[in-house]
């Protein structure tokens, strides 16, 4: 009963608006009245009023429905983008036929892509892309890669990824304390790209190509070079006098290599040797990255002026040339280690102190920490390497038909050399130790000149080739600026310490 009391009032309503049972023109109107009234009525909650003019009609925006994007919203078959001016709404309420003909509802076309870049997307898909963030983490002790990644909130699988890319991305495989690696990571967890300082002027890039594969690249910087100057007055130390000149470790090692074949740094120095050092800085970004190399340095030791000058050659070659183009190189070391103190002098009268007996000791001893890498002191081949009775674990090198060089009491002996081998000056060949007849840890050095025994601290070490003929002119040209600045650094020095 109720059901059909509700039909009838149905009808009823109908046949008030429509007597003849249909909708007529009229009706049509009065629809289309009643959408243009909703609109406006509408809560301001979902819909706005637009006061802007366009073609001298209002625009309203219209409501949409849940989901909808407001960029897109339809009357019937009418496409409606968001805003639908008055008359448009007045030809809809006039019927189909009466109405213009519009383009169909359709999503935004793509636009075409170019060469300046991608295909671009609508709103929706760009809101579907998941955006990925860059962080930082930092290398901390006892981390390596996996560890690094773990604490990100990556996967062992996204470990093997990076380490199995393309070269250099193995130098991940090498990380340090306090490196710094940034990962781009999307909020779902994938990795995206990475970023690594190898060194100060190159930086690993890590990003996903086409096909979703980690491609690498290294992006190269050339840092600026400025030129700076030091000096510097002997009170204790060479080590203690460049800190405070403002020398880094590595400079006052330097410094001291240049001179090291006239100076012995350790038993030579005296209060108030001085030096002045004309130097290279480093920087990126007008930011110091680091200390470059020497250009050029002064020593005066015990009233003695030494004086060298850095030269490259168009080969690459650096050295470092007196200003009269001697090189500041002797054909050997002056001592093969780095040591604390000689613990024995050559003495062919000395009396031993396992043995108590008067033995002449054909070398010098030098006292160093256990380990302390031992170089060869010239360039030559290896003649012994092994167990050698009292001498221990020892090794002989044969330079040209005159000179020979030994070293004992060795803890061990660097790897890949063996018996017939070539080494340069400098490389390294063992480690001091205290193998055979020896009360503590140093390296027993003999330096022999056709077979006979010579102190080595003493006896005249043969000069290396000078600058080559066809580099002097270059050589005086580029050095020319570099002598008048230790000659104005020299003059400064003096004048400030009264002499």
């Amino acid at each position: 009963m109720i059901k059909r009391v509700q039909k009838m009032n149905a009808t009823s309503r109908a046949r008030r608006f429509f007597p003849n049972g249909k909708p007529g023109r009229n009706a049509l109107l009065l629809a289309g009245a009643g959408l243009i009234a909703g609109a406006l009525l509408w809560p301001r909650s979902d819909a706005t009023l637009d006061s802007t003019e366009t073609s001298g009609a209002r625009q309203l925006t219209l409501p949409t429905a849940p989901g909808v994007p407001t960029s897109e919203a339809t009357l019937g078959d009418v496409a409606v983008s968001g805003r639908l001016d008055a008359d448009a709404l007045r030809q809809a309420a006039l019927g189909v036929d009466e109405a213009p003909t519009l383009p169909a509802t359709r999503p935004p076309a793509p636009q075409a892509a170019t060469d300046d870049g991608p295909v671009a997307t609508g709103p929706a898909e760009q809101a579907a892309k998941p955006i990925a963030e860059w962080t930082v983490e930092t290398v901390r002790n006892g981390d390596n890669l996996a560890a690094v990644f773990k604490r990100a909130g990556l996967t062992p699988r996204d470990v093997h990824e990076v380490v199995n890319a393309e070269d250099p991305a193995n130098q991940l495989t090498r990380i340090f304390p306090g490196d710094e690696i940034y990962l781009q990571i999307t909020p779902d967890g994938d990795l995206l790209g990475l970023r690594y300082a190898m060194d100060e002027t190159r930086t690993l890039h890590l990003e996903r190509d086409g096909d979703g594969e980690l491609a690498a690249r290294v992006e190269t910087v050339t840092l600026e070079r400025r030129v700076a100057e030091a000096r510097g007055r002997i009170e204790s130390s060479l080590y203690n006098a460049g800190l405070q000149a403002g020398l880094d470790d590595r400079l006052i090692m330097e410094l001291a290599g240049i001179f090291g074949w006239d100076i012995d740094f350790a038993l030579d120095l005296r209060r108030n040797d001085n030096f002045v050092v004309v130097y290279e800085e480093l920087y990126r970004d007008g930011r110091k990255v680091r200390n470059g190399d020497i250009l050029a340095a002064e020593f005066i030791n015990r009233g003695e002026r030494f004086r060298a000058l850095r030269f490259d050659t168009a080969e690459g070659e650096s050295n470092y040339y007196a200003p009269d183009g001697r090189s500041m190189r002797k054909a050997f070391l002056r001592t093969p280690t780095d040591f604390t103190r000689v613990s024995s002098e050559f003495n062919p009268n000395r009396v031993h102190p396992v043995y108590g007996t008067r033995r002449p000791h054909r070398g010098t001893d030098y006292a160093a920490p256990p380990g302390t890498p031992i170089k060869a002191a010239g360039d030559g081949k290896i003649i012994e390497r092994g167990r050698k009775g009292g001498y221990g674990n020892t090794v002989v090198l044969k330079h040209g038909t005159r000179y020979s060089t030994l070293y004992a009491h060795m803890r061990g002996f660097a790897r890949g050399q063996s018996v017939g081998d070539r080494v340069k000056q400098g490389e390294i060949i063992g480690y001091v130790g205290s193998t055979g007849l020896s009360t503590g840890p140093h390296l027993h050095y003999e330096f022999r000149v056709d077979g006979v025994h010579r102190n080595p601290r003493t006896v005249d070490l043969p000069e290396a080739e000078p600058i080559a003929e066809r580099y002097r002119a270059d050589f005086e040209q580029s050095t020319a600026s570099l002598v008048a600045q230790l000659d104005s650094l020299t003059r400064t020095r003096v004048a400030q310490a009264g002499e």
